[in-house]
């Protein structure tokens, strides 16, 4: 059924023509999804500027019984912010809702709109001497609206924690055009239900977010990188428990790299170099800081590495002695997932495990998916700090791709059984969308899946909010 000509005015009366995209032409890019494996269909693209836009769209089309798809920056790897087939459907789009509202140093906390692009995000809080330390590869144009609806990680997790810990208020349009005004700014208040946490992580499927307060951190001072090599993967765990200790729990960023990774690296993109003089199995990609002058965390770092290389743990290390040297080992590990693409189609993985049992997963999951699918090669990398592996799979040399894609849905049952016997999650970081909903039935406790399905009916009972993403 196309859009009813009363609500399409509606829209057009609330946010004016110009915030208003309904040319499919100029919708395309609202309508793919960042991989490519998802185009929606939708009526019209519309943009609102502030929250009372939001929530007037909002309750028009419940009034109508039009389903909203909110979107950020449009940057998602599971297709939650993508529409779906129904034509009906309205892509809400939060991009010009992107004022800094207010920065509190003393208090440490950061007052946004949901549209606000990560890095400027960043950049606001770093001009007033602080780090907001939520960082990804998409922090360019992702927006904060959708790093909080799907709970992004990143690499500082280890030290801060996801997004879900950076949130201390929230405003929300809920699911009837009402506005929920949750915008504290406190460090405690242990005032009954924390009605934050439901809506980070909810994909937009309970309400819209369209503001945050979001906790700041002193700067970091000092920082010192290195990037070291192993024999066995085992002892990269070693190393992080070492540096933990020793540092007085001073580690940022612990990435973990395969060789196979390296290569890609260095061969698709130009200006990567090898750090070590010889090639090795494993790598991680490690960072101390402190906001502390004078901290000692060079002679903490490279005490931790004499250690580790006497004892056997690291087989070569390499500390950057300069920012242009750390920012030259850094792009190793950006540029790694874009490196993967020129080497075919790759079946990705984004899974977590205690920190503990991640050796494991890499041993026992490449071995398993190189014994059923001979050929394909393995290059699991991430936040091994965290326990977030995203455990890609690229296809053998020379495969069809089309006919190796195919394949996923028998490759992720293989792996994310693994992950799950190990008690992991199928989804650490990138969220579920339309990706995984499937597999969300198939993993998901029935009683866990039984209270998520009454908290969406209790929220949205005409399904208009996201319908399809996470649960059914």
């Amino acid at each position: 059924m196309p859009l009813d000509q009363t609500l399409r005015d509606q829209l057009f009366d609330i946010v004016g023509a110009k915030a208003v995209i309904s040319d499919v032409t100029a919708m395309e890019p609202y309508l793919r999804e960042e991989r490519g494996n998802y185009r929606g269909k939708a009526a019209l693209v519309v943009r609102p500027g502030s929250t009372q836009e939001v929530a007037r769209i909002v309750a028009a089309c419940a009034a109508a019984g039009v389903p909203i798809v909110p979107q950020g920056g449009n940057t998602g790897l599971c297709g939650g912010a993508v529409a779906t087939d129904d034509v009906n459907e309205i892509i809400m789009n939060l991009g010009r809702m992107n004022s800094i509202r207010a920065i509190d140093p003393v208090n440490f906390t950061i007052t946004v709109d949901a549209g606000c692009i990560l890095s400027d995000v960043q950049k606001a809080a770093d001009e007033k001497n602080c780090l907001f330390p939520l960082s990804l590869a998409a922090e360019g144009s992702c927006q904060i609206g959708g790093n909080l609806s799907t709970n992004a990680g990143g690499i500082n997790v280890l030290r801060y924690g996801n997004a879900r810990d950076l949130v201390l208020g929230l405003e929300v349009v809920l699911p009837d055009g009402r506005i929920w005004n949750g915008m504290r700014a406190l460090g405690k208040d242990n005032t009954g239900y924390a009605l934050r946490h439901l809506f980070v992580g909810a994909e937009g499927t309970l309400g819209i977010i369209t503001g945050a307060v979001l906790k700041l951190f002193p700067k970091p001072l000092e920082k010192a990188t290195a990037f070291c090599g192993f024999d066995k993967i085992e002892n990269a765990t070693v190393l992080l428990n070492r540096a933990r200790a020793l540092s007085g729990d001073a580690v940022t960023a612990f990435e973990l790299m395969p060789r196979i990774g390296i290569d890609f690296c260095l061969a698709h993109v130009a200006g990567n170099i090898d750090p070590l003089s010889a090639p090795h199995p494993w790598y991680v990609l490690m960072e101390l800081s402190s906001s502390r002058p004078n901290s000692g965390v060079r002679a903490a770092f490279e005490a931790i590495l004499e250690s580790a290389f006497e004892d056997g743990i690291i087989t070569d290390a390499v500390v950057a002695e300069s920012q242009s040297q750390a920012n030259a080992l850094w792009r190793l590990r950006e540029t790694l997932p874009e490196a993967q693409k020129p080497e075919g189609g790759s079946i990705k993985h984004d899974v977590s495990v205690p920190v503990s049992c991640v050796p494991a997963l890499l041993t026992e999951g490449m071995a398993a998916v190189i014994e059923r699918f001979p050929g394909t090669r393995p290059v699991p990398f991430g936040h091994l700090g965290d326990g977030n592996i995203h455990f890609n799979i690229t296809q053998p040399k020379g495969a069809d791709t089309k006919a190796y894609l195919e394949q996923r849905e028998e490759m992720n049952r293989i792996i994310h059984d693994i992950v799950v016997r190990m008690g992991g999650s199928i989804s650490a970081e990138h969220g579920i969308g339309l990706l995984k909903v499937d597999e969300m039935v198939h993993y998901k406790d029935p009683i866990e899946l039984e209270l998520m399905r009454r908290l969406k009916h209790a929220f949205d009972p005409a399904n208009l909010m996201n319908p399809g993403k996470i649960v059914r």
